[in-house]
């Protein structure tokens, strides 16, 4: 996580490798222990490079299937141990499919944006 650097209210962010290699770590070691797990990217300010102090982690979960609920999934999946807090999506692969359809100028957004993490 970031911290403050000694007295100062000046902070010391992660730059945008450090976060990448941390997630894709995470991501990697993800998919190596959840076979239901086809896809693993991130969308945001990190897969674009604009990041600056204060950016989140903006993470993509693409699951072959689940039955679990939005709320399951996100406790399930949620990425520990980053250095930046994390936002999280998963999708079963039905839902991402159907995300053209339901919302075409987000989804166009989300595979054009999307950095693969594994």
């Amino acid at each position: 996580m970031p911290v403050r650097s000694l007295n100062s209210a000046v902070f010391k962010w992660p730059d945008r490798e450090t976060v990448l290699t941390a997630a894709r770590a995470w991501a990697g070691a993800l998919r190596a222990r959840d076979p239901l797990v086809a896809r693993v990217g991130c969308i945001g300010s990190y897969a674009r490079g604009d990041w600056g102090v204060g950016s989140d982690l903006d993470v993509v979960v693409i699951l072959s299937r689940t039955e679990l609920s939005s709320r399951e999934r996100y406790f399930r999946y949620y990425p520990d141990g980053l250095p930046v807090p994390a936002d999280l999506w998963v999708y079963a692969q039905a839902e991402w499919d159907q995300l053209a359809a339901d919302s075409p100028q987000l989804a166009s957004r989300l595979r054009t944006e999307m950095l693969d993490l594994a």
